[in-house]
């Protein structure tokens, strides 16, 4: 018998006791001003039958609850102010999340007693900082040396080049297509225009059809790949977020994103390119040490196989994961399916844990960079010195994205440290909507509103941590897809990505709106078309 218990036994027995008195004798009841509102029923005449098992389960609803109005409201100050700071004062974006971040946890207690203690807060952003970067910085930082390297050695070239040849100059905007589809797993969008600028004006200037034709599909299918298909930084921190294995991710990427390159490539970018006049091109002057260089790329096949090598261990690593969970029991939480699989693979057979080892991102991506030192470094007469400049050189703006990433981690630990995850969840709970929906709509209001896709990502993964968790992996992925194609759409002024197709193709702010506007769009509502499509297999 509880000390609950045994007071209200003796007391009972006590001539003209009433439970309310009791109640109202007791500090922590007063002070609630429980006892008064109580309605007593039992089997008793003075209800005390029922009494404390009411008042204990009532007590324990309402801790459990978290206060979703105050707490959606809190939620709502720290986007805002996220967006005051990246786009009214112009502060870096790393600094912005640190500092939303602080000040959400920091005045948390004030609408929630049960988020995290001021004495903490420093703490939970340590912690997030660090959970999140364990796996993301690892894999971006990796991912840029491998493509500074491919960069450097004349594979993008090589790679477009190809294409242009096997589809034919009447086709080049289907090979410039392919061509950012594939490029784009390696190599940032910015990297890829300034190198491919030369070809494009080529094509426009043989071909005497504009430059959009080439250039839209180009960062068309660069976009898509850069938004759904891993190692892109990307997928690959809402992926860990989330939880997912990123060998689904890149598969349903795949599925998703090359459908949606077709849809939104040259048949659309050659209609919403009528009508743009673009300042003439002007002549391209090659000098003899260019011409030299062009003779001496690497193959295209050897270029397609070292960007390729890492997503096929990556996606082997995934079917024999699936194959080994399949022989899990049903009905497992996610943490113990977790454990359970993870015992599974360390006691499976040799060939398991070698495909295991060799498929886990981290290594299949390290491997594959190693082979890019040698193959188009090493063996192609770079010295040490020049391979060392180059790798500490592409550290330089991973940096930036490694930063940005563990901060949209900080963001997440934060939302669910408060509380704001949970209230979120009792907000969202009966309304009907689809988690793809909820993933698509939170991604899409935070990219138009603040332009970065990557905080668009961060912050949705973030937001969406308690509807996921009864999802299995590859709803977890299309998830993770879904959140891709939020962030993707509707680029306008207060995106970087915006300003710089706007200033590589030298078109206006109106014709930039009207062109890479539209696709940008459409790649996102095509993408989440094709994600709620493929759900409905695997719901």
């Amino acid at each position: 018998m509880t000390q609950l218990e045994s007071l209200s036994a003796s007391a009972l027995s006590l001539p003209g006791f009433s439970p309310l008195s009791l109640l109202n004798s007791l500090p922590l009841f007063n002070s609630l001003s429980l006892a008064g509102s109580l309605s007593l029923a039992g089997s008793g005449a003075d209800g005390s039958a029922w009494l404390f098992p009411t008042l204990l389960a009532q007590q324990t609803t309402e801790a459990a609850a978290p206060p979703a109005g105050p707490l959606i409201a809190l939620l709502v100050f720290g986007i805002a102010l996220l967006l005051v700071l990246i786009l009214k004062l112009k502060l870096q974006a790393f600094l912005s999340l640190l500092i939303v971040s602080v000040l959400v946890a920091a005045s948390s207690r004030l609408v929630n007693p049960e988020a995290v203690p001021l004495t903490q807060v420093a703490d939970t952003i340590v912690a997030s900082m660090g959970g999140a970067l364990g796996f993301i910085a690892t894999i971006i930082g990796i991912g840029a040396i491998f493509g500074a390297i491919l960069e450097h050695s004349g594979g993008t070239q090589a790679l477009a080049n190809h294409l242009v040849r096997i589809f034919g100059v009447e086709k080049a905007p289907w090979a410039m297509l392919l061509t950012g589809f594939i490029i784009s797993i390696p190599v940032f969008l910015d990297v890829a225009l300034v190198i491919l600028a030369p070809l494009l004006y080529a094509l426009a200037r043989d071909t005497k059809r504009p430059f959009l034709h080439f250039g839209l599909p180009l960062v068309a299918g660069m976009a898509v790949t850069h938004a759904f298909v891993p190692p892109t930084p990307g997928p690959v921190a809402v992926a860990y977020l989330l939880g997912v294995n990123l060998g689904w991710v890149i598969l349903f990427g795949v599925m998703v994103g090359l459908p949606t390159a077709i849809i939104c490539g040259p048949w659309l970018c050659v209609r919403v390119a009528k009508g743009v006049t673009l300042p003439a091109i002007e002549p391209i002057e090659t000098v003899e040490g260019e011409l030299e260089a062009e003779t001496n790329l690497p193959s295209f096949t050897s270029v397609l196989l070292l960007i390729g090598l890492p997503i096929a261990l990556i996606l082997a690593n995934t079917v024999v994961e699936q194959w080994v969970a399949s022989g899990l029991p049903e009905g497992l939480t996610r943490n113990e399916r977790s454990e359970q699989l993870a015992a599974a693979l360390a006691e499976g057979s040799w060939l398991v844990q070698a495909i295991t080892f060799i498929g886990h991102p981290v290594i299949a991506l390290l491997g594959s960079t190693i082979a890019t030192l040698y193959f188009l470094g090493t063996r192609r007469g770079v010295d040490r010195d020049t391979l060392l400049d180059i790798s500490t050189k592409a550290l330089g703006p991973a940096g930036v994205i490694i930063l940005i990433t563990g901060a949209g981690g900080v963001f997440k630990g934060v939302l669910s440290a408060t509380g704001i995850t949970d209230a979120m969840e009792v907000l969202f709970a009966d309304s009907g909507i689809s988690v793809l929906v909820l993933a698509w709509v939170f991604a899409t209001l935070i990219r138009v509103a603040q332009g970065s896709a990557t905080v668009a990502m961060l912050t949705a993964a973030g937001l969406m941590g308690n509807f996921v968790n009864d999802l299995n992996q590859p709803q977890l992925a299309l998830v993770t897809i879904a959140i891709a194609a939020g962030a993707t759409g509707f680029s306008h002024v207060n995106d970087s990505g915006f300003w710089m197709i706007s200033r590589y193709f030298r078109m206006s702010e109106g014709q930039t709106l009207r062109t890479w506007g539209i696709i940008s769009v459409m790649i996102s509502v095509t993408g989440f078309a094709f994600t709620m499509l493929l759900w409905q297999f695997v719901g």
